[in-house]
């Protein structure tokens, strides 16, 4: 795992591609326990090892995310979190043509049964808001940056879809999407109050060179 950096308080790491943020009922391991296995190794601790999840990626989503290394940390993290003081940056390549900039704002609804997020209307949904900056197009993909305002369910995935710009590879919510693709969008930058020092931090990842990135370059 990509530790990108770690203080007495908080862990920000590069979550990989295919990995659960928690234990589900895959029972693969997941990015929280081999953590907590990574500190009580680093720290040669004896017993169980503290490690709040703060927030999370879809599964088949890598990039960076925060975790806190105490409760008094986990809950000012989490209380930034409800304030919307984090603020997040993905990469994604879509299909079809990107404007320049958008902003898309629908309300959405999830199936919890089936893992599934759909579009609604204002009365059975709730508001999700992005922003998406085109970086380069080529050929029918668009390589975007998006900024997210709200923190819904699979957000991005969906609301890029009812735009008509499915991610690539994403075998939920693009059916034009091929067997053994993987979903093109990584969590790039996340900034957010530090629970301690209270100054505003800032971190930063790229998803390596290889499979659809490459194609940008």
């Amino acid at each position: 795992m990509n530790i990108i950096f770690e203080d007495n308080h908080i862990l920000v790491v590069e979550k990989p591609i295919n990995m659960p943020v928690c234990e589900d009922s895959s029972k693969d391991l997941d990015l929280l326990t081999a953590l907590k296995q990574y500190l009580k190794e680093k720290y040669n601790k004896s017993g169980n090892v503290y490690l709040g999840l703060v927030h999370r990626l879809d599964r088949p989503v890598a990039g960076v995310m925060v975790f806190a290394k105490t409760s008094k940390a986990a809950s000012r993290l989490s209380d930034s979190l409800r304030k919307d003081l984090f603020k997040k940056t993905y990469l994604a390549v879509v299909c079809g043509k990107a404007k320049n900039k958008d902003h898309l704002q629908d309300y959405l609804t999830k199936d919890s049964k089936i893992n599934m997020v759909t579009v609604t209307d204002k009365e059975k949904g709730k508001l999700a808001i992005l922003d998406y900056y085109l970086i380069k197009t080529k050929d029918d993909l668009s390589l975007v940056k998006v900024d997210l305002q709200t923190g819904r369910s699979h957000q991005i995935r969906v609301q890029m879809a009812n735009a008509n710009l499915p991610l690539w590879g994403d075998q939920r919510y693009n059916p034009n999407s091929q067997k053994g693709q993987q979903i093109a969008l990584y969590a790039s930058e996340l900034s957010f109050p530090h629970p301690i020092t209270k100054e505003t931090v800032s971190f930063t990842c790229y998803p390596t060179s290889g499979n659809i990135w490459s194609y940008f370059d």
